[in-house]
């Protein structure tokens, strides 16, 4: 029988999570409402942002629901990939900037440097 990495979110699930930690649940819904309500930037642009933070953090429950919440809040098919493009070089472009703290240690070991000539020739 085949079992999904993510299980599929429902009813019970929900109903679970409350009965376990009701107060916590009651806090984190009127927390999201709050963020995701129109302020200086719009409940539209909000869920975009979320759209791309989702796919960093790589929710899958937060793709799917940030994604029709974007929808439904006017933002466009193309609005959405676009999100996703700037989460996909926000990665990129962390993983390349990250790359100091590995030259650093690199240079730090000398042995590091000397193994890769040494492999050259």
């Amino acid at each position: 029988m085949h079992h999904p990495m993510y299980p599929p979110s429902s009813a019970a699930l929900a109903s679970k999570r409350k009965e376990l930690a009701p107060e916590p649940l009651a806090a984190f819904k009127a927390f999201s409402a709050s963020v995701f309500a129109d302020g200086a930037l719009s409940e539209r642009t909000k869920q975009l942002i979320a759209v791309a933070v989702a796919h960093v953090t790589q929710c899958p429950y937060c793709i799917r629901g940030h994604t029709a919440a974007a929808l439904k809040s006017g933002a466009t098919a193309q609005e959405v990939m676009e999100a996703i493009w700037v989460a996909a070089e926000m990665r990129a472009g962390a993983a390349y900037a990250h790359s100091v703290l590995a030259i650093e240690t690199m240079e730090a070991h000398p042995d590091a440097t000397e193994a890769h000539h040494d492999q050259a020739h």
